[in-house]
């Protein structure tokens, strides 16, 4: 079945289980979903919806920054929640130690000495990390940490 198919299934189950969370988020996604295959013309690729979701989750990591500093807790808490409905529909995370190797194996490979190749690095960490679903803003930090050594 494919990710799209999973989504709407899942809604609907959501929604019988009056599930109020869950149906929320799930219709949220659904939306987006539809808003990106009109923009495309056709049906959605897995790999197309786990870009979808990626960014969705980098919206709501984004609001949970600006929440915190704002000291609204209770939509902190939405939005992880939010975060957390849609993290089991993509692949596991990289860890740390798989990120740090990748950027690790990304600077050897492009031959990077300075912070002014951040941009070849990222690029090539990126790639060793594509099934992986790695959080760039991660990847940022191990690139410059070893950039700065």
């Amino acid at each position: 079945m494919s990710l799209s198919k999973q989504i709407v299934a899942d809604l609907t189950a959501a929604m019988k289980a009056q599930d109020a969370g869950r149906t929320s988020t799930l219709r949220m996604v659904k939306a987006a979903m539809m808003n990106r295959q009109i923009e495309k013309g056709s049906e959605l690729e897995d790999d197309d919806m786990q870009k979808l979701l990626r960014s969705l989750m980098k919206q709501r990591r984004d609001s949970i920054e600006q929440y915190q500093k704002a000291g609204r807790q209770e939509l902190v808490d939405k939005e992880q929640a939010e975060i957390d409905v849609i993290e089991t529909y993509l692949p596991q995370a990289a860890s740390q130690q798989e990120i740090e190797q990748a950027v690790a194996a990304a600077v050897a490979e492009t031959g990077a000495t300075s912070i002014k190749d951040m941009g070849k690095v990222m690029k090539a960490a990126q790639s060793a990390l594509a099934g992986k679903n790695a959080d760039g803003r991660l990847v940022s930090e191990a690139v410059k940490a070893k950039l700065n050594q």
